[in-house]
């Protein structure tokens, strides 16, 4: 025994002298004693895997809205996989596959092993409900994700790939008749928790006539007409948007209150107001028909008067935030225009004329701010 030790022993040295540069371990099993070249710390690639499959999420909640699954479980009806299979004719896996995907998206909770709506989809993805917003997710799914498909196309052309420029003069223009009908339902349904939120950050109690340039179906209207009693609206859009609005104010009881007025706010501007909105229309378009709306507000609104611009604002900088620097890119998609500063937004106000002017932020599904100026 002793002479076997003695023997291993011999052989440790043997080895550490030929490769002084190893330190033994154990049998077949060494490490460097030189340090080893470090590489520098790596960013985790987390952030980039989810960017590059953020349109995962986007087509489960679309798949699972196009079907109807939030109206379905709405009023706290639950389902397993297997009753959503049968009642949605869909084999079990991949029934399941969309009910786990919605919970982890936190569209959905289970418990008791059943799955319901959380309060985020009953209030704004079942049909019917006041805020329902399931109009924009139909709208991005058929009319923007094939536009954005196409976003390299539009980075080297400086055109919109959603319509053709070469048959229509805006997106406005000469649209499908399902797919307009789509894209004002979605402005509605986008514009309504918004337009509550504008009305929280500023205070308009000092205003009675409201003029809402390019209103759409007339969301900012209602909601603000909710707020505050003594205002009136006018909306101001083509002649068919006009009548979506006048749709949709009779349906909220409040057309003793609200009017619609068609016709191009590049041609005139109605007076005898005292606060102009332009609520996600001047990122619609360039810089030079922006000026000339500010300058033609100017002249149309009454002494004492506001204007209030509510958008995705860019920052100063143009690093951010990403929701308006997103939105600028579906501009170049869609418009000829894209998010802008609020400092650009104030150049523009000072040079029609505006003073005092302010920038308020808020959170909100279309704004996160508005620039404000007043008339003297």
């Amino acid at each position: 025994m002793r002479n076997n030790l003695q023997r291993a022993s011999q052989r440790t040295t043997t080895l550490a002298r030929e490769r002084p540069n190893r330190i033994p371990l154990a049998p077949n099993l060494t490490v460097s004693a030189q340090p080893r070249a470090t590489e520098p710390d790596l960013p985790s690639a987390v952030p980039l895997m989810g960017l590059a499959t953020g349109f995962w999420a986007f087509k489960a909640l679309a798949a699972a809205h196009a079907l109807d699954l939030f109206s379905r479980l709405a009023g706290g009806k639950g389902t397993t996989a297997g009753e959503l299979a049968q009642t949605l004719g869909l084999h079990q896996r991949p029934a399941e596959m969309l009910l786990t995907g919605c919970a982890a998206l936190g569209l959905l909770e289970k418990s008791h092993g059943r799955y319901r709506n959380t309060p985020l989809s009953e209030a704004y993805l079942v049909r019917g409900k006041p805020y329902y917003f399931g109009g924009f997710v139909q709208m991005a799914d058929k009319r923007l994700y094939p536009g954005w498909d196409k976003l390299e196309e539009a980075l080297r052309s400086n055109r919109p790939t959603t319509w053709d420029p070469a048959v229509q003069s805006s997106a406005f223009d000469g649209e499908d008749p399902t797919m307009l009908a789509l894209f004002w339902e979605a402005m509605h349904s986008l514009s309504t928790m918004t337009a509550r939120k504008l009305g929280e950050a500023v205070d308009l109690s000092q205003f009675r006539h409201l003029l809402d340039i390019g209103g759409g179906s007339a969301a900012y209207d209602i909601e603000l007409s909710k707020q505050y009693a003594e205002l009136r609206a006018t909306v101001l859009e083509l002649p068919h948007v006009a009548a979506i609005a006048a749709g949709k104010i009779a349906e909220a009881g409040l057309a003793d209150r609200i009017e619609t007025v068609g016709g191009s706010f590049f041609e005139q501007l109605p007076e005898n107001h005292d606060v102009h909105l332009f609520s996600m229309i001047l990122h619609d378009w360039d810089e030079a028909k922006n000026r000339a709306l500010l300058r033609r507000s100017f002249e149309a609104l009454q002494s004492g008067g506001a204007v209030v611009i509510s958008e995705l604002l860019v920052n100063d900088e143009k690093t951010g935030p990403a929701p308006a620097a997103l939105m600028s890119l579906n501009m170049l998609i869609e418009t000829e225009g894209r998010n802008y500063t609020p400092a650009e937004y104030s150049a523009w106000l000072e040079e029609a004329g505006f003073r005092d002017i302010e920038t308020i932020w808020f959170d909100a599904p279309a704004a996160n701010g508005a620039v404000i100026g007043r008339k003297p």
